[in-house]
């Protein structure tokens, strides 16, 4: 199977993609059972320390690195069980913050046996990449001449990381601007087991499957075909800055329905916000997100075959997708609706607040300020009913009162019809009435009070 039809097998289980171009999606499920399996947003934060203790939590000094770009591992490709021998894949990231310094994580989480990272480099693409500010030059695996450089893990060329593991490269002296797209080059050689990977990337990535090393290629002549997902990159990071904001959530968060290859999700504009001032630090920002996730349980689909794409639950996730990101300072959490929507439905609102309490209180103990943000209107979405619309209610009355958090990102209020709150308002809908589209996600990134992150 080829990896850009194995991998376009995961991404039409989580991705209700109205504006995505090139994929076409003739296996899977059909477009009423993407919908069923998809179920998305998220929002909402709390602890169970009060705000006024927790006001100071900070990370003191700056940190040795800044995630300037993440992604959550969601699952393992479907249908792949002896990884992609003879692969090279160029996988397009686009950073949120400069440095000088680069190093990048790759990993193996969902794995069943150990992977060989015969090479991998990092460059920067020749092309600026799709910007939140609305210029688009797409990525096409072409490098900027003079950022192609080899990556070291203690030393060495190459890394075998063991299953269910991650590994942090050595770091690579590089330039590395904001709002750039840069490329995370991974040769591997030798047959493995599964392949982990990022299911709703909203990218283009290119790869090469002759068996022959094409890592340190600089045309793009050596990346013929396309694939749709992240495999095995999960995080890059540059050197100093002032720390890292993570943002855990599901397909809204991913930027599902956002402009294809254009970096808008609701993430990047946030990022371009705080590149464009100067009251607080220019943070990195990391998406922790992973589509049709859930606070409470794992993503569990019955009677669906690709139902492993959503992902670990939030809590059981938390520690490796936000806590441990390096220079995490805050987390923004905008989780809830999957809860809400999915089936099994949780209708009782104290079971989604306690766990967003738990996800707040693991985050404070850890020294991480918490930003809740309230769940938004869906009205109009296929599972919709009163009494589930009575639960986000409740649970978005806590996030505002609680004063579990340092700050509440009213996510709900920015973005509702004020003629009807139950639903998105329709400027900021992307057709479904649950994504927004790229105003949509711009007014989410306009309503994170940067001032309390």
């Amino acid at each position: 199977m080829s990896l850009a039809r194995a991998a376009l097998l995961g991404t039409v289980a989580t991705m209700v993609i109205a504006t995505a171009p090139a994929p076409s999606f003739a296996e899977g499920p059909t477009s009423a059972e993407t919908a069923r399996a998809t179920a998305e947003p998220a929002r909402a934060a709390p602890g169970s320390a009060a705000a006024s203790d927790l006001a100071e939590l900070s990370t003191v000094g700056k940190p040795a690195w800044t995630q300037t770009w993440g992604a959550a591992q969601a699952a393992a490709v479907p249908n792949v069980t002896s990884g992609f021998a003879g692969f090279t894949i160029r996988n397009a990231v686009h950073t949120s913050v400069p440095g000088n310094k680069v190093r990048v994580h790759l990993s193996n989480r969902l794995g069943t046996l150990p992977v060989l990272m015969g090479h991998v480099t990092v460059s920067i693409s020749a092309r600026t990449g799709g910007k939140a500010d609305g210029s688009v030059q797409y990525s096409n695996g072409s490098v900027a001449p003079g950022t192609m450089h080899d990556v070291l893990f203690a030393g060495r060329p190459s890394v075998t990381i063991p299953a269910g593991a991650e590994v942090v490269s050595d770091a690579v002296a590089l330039a590395v601007p904001a709002d750039q797209d840069l490329y995370v080059t991974v040769f591997t050689p030798k047959p493995s087991g599964t392949v982990t990977y990022h299911p709703a990337t909203m990218q283009t990535n290119t790869y090469f499957d002759d068996g022959t090393d094409h890592a340190a290629d600089i045309a793009p002549s050596g990346f013929p075909k396309e694939t749709y997902v992240w495999h095995y990159v999960s995080g890059v990071d540059v050197s100093g800055g002032p720390g890292t904001v993570v943002a855990i959530g599901d397909s809204i968060t991913d930027g599902v329905n956002s402009s294809w290859a254009a970096n808008r999700r609701w993430t990047d504009y946030l990022a371009t916000r705080l590149r464009g001032q100067k009251k607080v630090p220019r943070y990195g920002v990391s998406n922790a997100a992973i589509s049709g996730n859930r606070i409470l349980l794992d993503g569990a689909y019955p009677n669906y075959t690709i139902y492993e794409t959503t992902g670990k639950s939030a809590l059981a996730r938390l520690g490796y997708d936000v806590l441990d990101r390096p220079g995490a300072r805050t987390v923004i959490v905008f989780e809830g609706i999957n809860d809400i929507q999915q089936e099994p439905h949780q209708a009782d609102p104290e079971q989604i607040i306690a766990g967003l309490a738990q996800l707040a209180q693991q985050a404070h103990d850890r020294g991480l300020r918490v930003v809740g943000a309230t769940i938004m209107a869906w009205n109009g979405w296929y599972s919709y009913t009163p009494q589930l619309e009575a639960t986000r209610q409740a649970v978005n009355s806590w996030i505002r009162t609680s004063k579990t958090f340092q700050a509440v990102a009213d996510f709900d209020a920015a973005t509702r019809d004020p003629a009807d709150q139950s639903r998105i308002l329709p400027a900021f809908d992307s057709g479904d009435h649950l994504h927004p589209n790229d105003a949509g996600d711009a007014a989410i990134a306009a309503a994170v009070p940067l001032k309390k992150l």
